[in-house]
C-alpha cells in the first residue's frame, strides 16, 4: 500500500492471494483502411498491418492445445509464459473490431467465445466473475513444475494463472472484458456475448458497489476472494461505457442509474484548479492526490466527452511528456534512436533511477515512453479534435510505429519468432509506474491492440 496514493495494486499489478512471484516473473507486472500519420489522403501504413500480425501470432502460438484459446500478452522474453491478461485480451478483440474485415471478426469472436468458456467454466466460481489473467500454452515453471494445459484443461474448467497469482477479479478488468463482448454482440447481433457482458455487469453490482461518501465502484477481490477497499477512477470510467452499453442493447433502466453512480464518483475526482482528474481514493471518504496517472486524463475523455474536462489532456501533454533516447540514465534505446510519448504517472517522472524498480529487475529510466498510454493519448486527441490535436498525435503515432520497427527484435511467442517488425513494446525502456510495479520493452498485446485502434479511429468508450 502506499499511503497517499493507495494500493500498490492496479488493473495491471497482481491481486493474487499471495503467492510467491519470482524475480522474473515480475519483469512485466487499425487496419488496411487506417490512415498514416500524414495528411487525410495519404496511403494506408504498414503499421497496422504488423500490429495485427503480432496479434495473430500471440493469439496462434498454441496449435497443440485446442481451439478455445486466448492471446498471451506479452513475448516470451518478459519471463511470464504463456499468461494471457483478461485485459489485454479485451483490448485484442476490440482490435480486431476495429479492423472491420472479416478474418479479423472471426478472431474477435474466437477471444469472445473463450472469455465465455472462462466465465461459465471457473474452478471454484459460478458467478459471472474473470480472472485477472489465464494461461493459454504449457511451459515449465522457474521451480521446475510443469503447467501442462492449454487454455482449457483437461477436466474442462479454465486455466486460471495460479502459478502467479493473477487469480484475483478487478472491477476494470471486468468492465473492459464486458466493454468488448457487448461491442461482439452490437457487431454480430449474438445474445450469448451479450448475456455475458450482462452477467459482468451484475456481478460488478453486486460485489463493487459501495454506498461510503464518495460512492462509485470499488476494486473488487483478491484471489481469496476477500474485497478491496479501493475504488479506481479508472474503474469507474470503464463503467460508465460499460453500463451505458448494457442501458442501450437491452433497454433495461437500471443500467443508466448504474451507468450514473460511475460517471459520479469519476466526475468527484476532477480538480479544476489542476485541470486533471485524480486517481481514486483508499477509504471511500478521502481523495488520493498522488501519484497521478495518465489513463485517468485520456480514458475519461474517450467515455465522457466532456468539454468541460477536456483540459485533462493537455495536463497529460504536458506534464507527463518524455523522450527517451540512449543519452537518458538507463535507457535501453539503442544508440542512434529517440522516441516521444507520455509516461505512466507523475510518480514515474520522479522514479529512483539509482534503485531497481523491483527485487531483481533493472533501473528505470524517468523518461521511458509508455507506449500503450501514448496510443490512448493519440486516440483522445483525435478525438477531441482541437487546433493542434490531430499533428500532435501523428507525431505520436509515428513514435509508436517507429518503435514496432525497431525495438524488441528477436522475440518470440510460445517459442515461435514471430513476424518481422510485429507488435509494440510496452515501454521504450525500464520505466516505474509509481505503483508497484513496472513495463519493459517487451512486445505487448496492450500496447498494440491501443495502438490499432488509435491508428483506426476507433474509440472502445464510446456508447
Amino acid at each position: 500500500m502506499n499511503g497517499r496514493h493507495g494500493p500498490a495494486l492496479s488493473r495491471r499489478s497482481l491481486i493474487g492471494a499471495g503467492l510467491g512471484i519470482s524475480a522474473a516473473g515480475l519483469t512485466a507486472a487499425g487496419t488496411g483502411q487506417a490512415r498514416a500519420a500524414g495528411s487525410s489522403g495519404a496511403r494506408p501504413s504498414p503499421g497496422p498491418a504488423r500490429g495485427h500480425a503480432f496479434l495473430a501470432a500471440a493469439m496462434d502460438a498454441y496449435p497443440d492445445h485446442g481451439p478455445l484459446r486466448l492471446t498471451q500478452s506479452y513475448t516470451d522474453q518478459a519471463g511470464l509464459f504463456s499468461t494471457a491478461f483478461t485485459y489485454d485480451n479485451a483490448l485484442a478483440i476490440l482490435a480486431h473490431l476495429a479492423a472491420r474485415t472479416p478474418a479479423a471478426l472471426t478472431r474477435a469472436r474466437a477471444l469472445g467465445d473463450a472469455l465465455l468458456h472462462a466465465q461459465e467454466h471457473d474452478p471454484a466460481h459460478d458467478d459471472g466473475r474473470l480472472r485477472q489473467a489465464y494461461n493459454t500454452g504449457p511451459y515449465t515453471f522457474y521451480d521446475g513444475t510443469l503447467q501442462p494445459d492449454g487454455f482449457v484443461r483437461a477436466d474442462g474448467t479454465a486455466n486460471v494463472g495460479t502459478q502467479f497469482g493473477f487469480t484475483g477479479t478487478a472491477v476494470g478488468d471486468m468492465a473492459w472484458a464486458g466493454i468488448a463482448l457487448s461491442a461482439l454482440a452490437r457487431r454480430t447481433g449474438s445474445r450469448r456475448y451479450l448475456a455475458g457482458a450482462v452477467r459482468i455487469g451484475e456481478w460488478i453490482e453486486r460485489t463493487g458497489r459501495t454506498d461510503e461518501p464518495l460512492g462509485g465502484y470499488k476494486f473488487g477481490v483478491d484471489g481469496a476472494n476477500q474485497k478491496l477497499p479501493f475504488t479506481s477512477t479508472e474503474h469507474n470510467t470503464d463503467l460508465v461505457c460499460l453500463f451505458g452499453r448494457l442501458a442501450l442493447l437491452t433497454g433495461d433502466r437500471v443500467w443508466r442509474k448504474r451507468r450514473a453512480r460511475a460517471e459520479a464518483f469519476v466526475k468527484r475526482m476532477w480538480e479544476p484548479s489542476g485541470g486533471f482528474f485524480y486517481t481514486g481514493t483508499n477509504d471511500g471518504v478521502t481523495v488520493n492526490t498522488s501519484p497521478i496517472p495518465e489513463d485517468t486524463q485520456t480514458w475519461t475523455h474517450l467515455a465522457l466527452d466532456s468539454r468541460r474536462h477536456s483540459r485533462a489532456l493537455d495536463w497529460a501533454v504536458t506534464r507527463l511528456a518524455v523522450l527517451d533516447h540512449s543519452g537518458r540514465t538507463n535507457s535501453t534505446v539503442p544508440e542512434g534512436q529517440s522516441y516521444e510519448g507520455v509516461t505512466f504517472s507523475s510518480a514515474s517522472l520522479l522514479a529512483d533511477e539509482g534503485a531497481p524498480i523491483a527485487d531483481g529487475q533493472p533501473k528505470p529510466d524517468r523518461n521511458g515512453v509508455w507506449f500503450e498510454g501514448t496510443a490512448h493519448l493519440a486516440l483522445a486527441l483525435r478525438e477531441r479534435g482541437a487546433h493542434g490535436d490531430e499533428a500532435r498525435a501523428r507525431r505520436l503515432l509515428t513514435s509508436i510505429e517507429r518503435a514496432q520497427d525497431l525495438l524488441g527484435g528477436a522475440q518470440t511467442v510460445g517459442g515461435r519468432e514471430l513476424p518481422g517488425r510485429a507488435g509494440v513494446v510496452s515501454a521504450s525502456s525500464p520505466l516505474d509506474t509509481g505503483f508497484g510495479f513496472g513495463y519493459y520493452p517487451y512486445r505487448h498485446t496492450g500496447a498494440t491492440a491501443w495502438y490499432l485502434m488509435a491508428a483506426a479511429r476507433f474509440n472502445p468508450l464510446q456508447v
